[in-house]
């Protein structure tokens, strides 16, 4: 069947036309869609500029827009003469922002090369932190080497400017300061202990940063720096390393474990000097071990041995039942059996005074004095020095020593105690003890702040601290215990220590602690010193053999430095006068085996 078609209708005047669209129709559909259009775009437009307006911007700066830290410095450290012993120096930390590095990987090996690492570490390092916007290349790098760096402008690598802390006197002062971590913040000794005053607060700021990273433009700041304030200690730096130097080559001498000396001033009780051996350079403390970073002077105790036996003197002569002469103790031939213990000293003393106790260091007559008082009364006043109390010095893990309450004691216990054994003290406990003694019964809490605020109590009688101080310059003159104490044209009060060191279950034989503690000038006392001698193995073990020459030299320096008159001029105890024209021959006490016989006969057997 044939399709049929269609054929254009004619017109009236014969002419066929279409009967479709025609152009004339579609115009008006074209126009109406260009101007839907148009409106669309100009809707769209507002909605982005006006409606949409501070999403999009704040979109915009969530990628551009940053608030970094604005660093500061951290507060100097002075020694009370102005010397820096704390610094903080400008570096530069790199840091990367990981997955533009990788981004740029062609250009990591560059990278790598000029920070010092191995390329394909430094890239596994960025890969397995990729999803991050920050990373640390490398930590507080000197200026000159971060410019390098930065030099090569690698997209996503950035410096960011920190500070770093220098310690000029490295391992002199070291224990005392202690040290700071890569963060500025105090770890250790006073950093730690004044950590809020010295490391201020951080500022920030809002900045712009272009793709690269780099900052172009500063918009506010968000919260103002406030650098650390700078801390004047009472450390005096040249009486720091005297103390340094003497007590490092007697223990290389002697072949010690360990050892520690403190200087305080008797008047305010200011800490001039505070040094531990082993020690550390706390500008390369990774290179240290957490012994060598104890501070033995506050941290480790000691048994004190007859050091202790002048505060058992100040319980005598404040109970009324002594005075520095009266009445005479009989030490018998050198041994004393009471309750089934033997209580000994090394030489026979027969009747002593108790000025004579303290020159002889005899434990029988110390114990004897002890013994005869009203416990609870010996207690208290032990308590009263401060032993079994921090020192309250403020510094980070001072120990309080060990004393045993007072109603808990047995006869034996009460006994020697008053020669040092069955208490433990620290170092700055023993020398606050002595420097409470120096001045007239008064005491200080010991500070390492020079003009610090520092409350006095009285806890003797000042005529009783007045004449121990003056029965201890009898231990330094011919017959006592520590005539290598002794000071060209000074006078000076002191006491030996010599001590069994404790282990499990008892006492070493053979180990010993070698301790003095003495005060200069005894007629007007200006410095109280007690050094600490570890486990001593050669030369002699005994404190006044060991110990007592150290304070001997670094004290003579001490006073010179700090202009303190000489109050014993043209005396001098060993062997007489030692005149030529009417000067001092050399610096030092000459040898004298008399008071080397007497030193090494003091008590230290239970």
């Amino acid at each position: 069947m044939k399709r049929r078609e269609r054929t254009p209708a004619k017109s009236a005047g014969g002419r066929r036309h279409s009967t479709g669209p025609s152009a004339r129709r579609r115009m008006p559909l074209v126009v109406g869609l260009l101007v839907l259009a148009s409106t669309g775009l100009v809707a769209r437009a507002f909605d982005l500029q006006v409606v949409q307006k501070q999403f999009y911007q704040n979109q915009a700066d969530a990628r551009f827009l940053r608030e970094v830290k604005i660093p500061v410095s951290r507060g100097t450290i002075f020694d009370r003469n102005g010397e820096p012993l704390a610094v903080s120096t400008p570096m530069v930390s790199i840091t990367a922002v990981p997955g533009e590095v990788l981004d740029n990987a062609d250009r990591i090996p560059a990278l790598a090369q000029t920070l010092g690492i191995d390329p394909d570490q430094l890239k596994q390092y960025l890969e397995r932190r990729s999803t991050r916007e920050f990373a640390y290349l490398r930590r507080q790098m000197s200026p000159e080497a971060a410019k390098a760096v930065l030099a090569l402008d690698i997209p996503g690598i950035n410096g960011q400017r920190e500070y770093k802390r220098y310690y000029p006197s490295g391992d002199v002062t070291a224990h005392v300061l202690g040290f700071t971590n890569i963060d500025d913040h105090g770890q250790e000794g006073l950093e730690l202990a004044f950590d809020g005053w010295l490391a201020g607060k951080p500022g920030a700021k809002r900045v712009i940063r272009d793709r690269m990273g780099h900052t172009v433009e500063d918009v506010e700041q968000v919260r103002a720096p406030q650098p650390g304030k700078s801390l004047t200690l009472s450390i005096d730096r040249r009486i720091q390393f005297l103390a340094y130097s003497e007590l490092k080559s007697q223990i290389e001498k002697s072949q010690a474990d360990s050892g520690s000396m403190v200087i305080l001033d008797v008047a305010t009780g200011e800490i001039l000097a505070m040094v531990s051996l082993p020690t550390f350079n706390p500008n390369a403390v990774n290179d240290s071990t957490p012994a060598e970073r104890r501070n033995r002077a506050v941290t480790d105790v000691v048994e004190p041995g007859s050091t202790m036996k002048p505060f058992t003197m100040a319980a005598g002569l404040s109970s009324g039942k002594y005075t520095p002469t009266t009445p005479l103790i009989d030490t018998g031939k050198g041994v004393w059996y009471f309750q089934g213990h033997k209580i000994r000293d090394d030489t026979a003393n027969g009747m002593l005074t108790p000025t004579g106790v303290l020159t002889k260091s005899s434990n029988i007559g110390a114990a004897k004095i002890s013994l005869s008082l009203d416990t609870k009364f010996v207690y208290e006043t032990y308590r009263a020095f401060g032993f079994g109390n921090s020192t309250e010095s403020g510094f980070p893990g001072e120990s309080s020593g060990y004393l045993k309450i007072g109603r808990d004691w047995r006869p034996f216990e009460q006994a020697t105690m008053a020669f040092g054994y069955g208490l433990n003290l620290t170092p700055l406990q023993l020398a606050n003890g002595y420097a409470t003694l120096a001045d007239h019964g008064v005491m200080h809490s010991p500070t390492f702040i020079k003009g610090d605020d520092n409350p006095a109590r009285q806890i003797v009688a000042p005529q009783v601290a007045d004449e121990i101080v003056k029965m201890l310059e009898t231990v330094t003159e011919p017959g006592g215990t520590a005539t290598r104490a002794q000071i060209a044209n000074y006078s000076v009060a002191g006491k030996t220590g010599t001590a069994h060191q404790a282990t499990a279950g008892g006492y070493a034989k053979n180990a010993y602690n070698a301790l003095f503690a003495g005060i200069v000038p005894a007629t007007h006392p200006r410095l109280v010193g007690v050094v600490v001698i570890k486990n001593p193995r050669v030369g002699g073990y005994f404190g006044g053999l060991v110990s007592a020459p150290v304070f001997q030299k670094v004290m003579s320096g001490a006073l010179r430095l700090l202009d303190v008159p000489p109050d014993n001029i043209g005396r001098w105890y060993v062997g007489g006068p030692k005149m030529s024209n009417g000067s001092l021959v050399g610096n030092a006490p000459p040898r004298d085996p008399a008071g080397d016989a007497a030193a090494m006969r003091e008590g230290v057997a239970l």
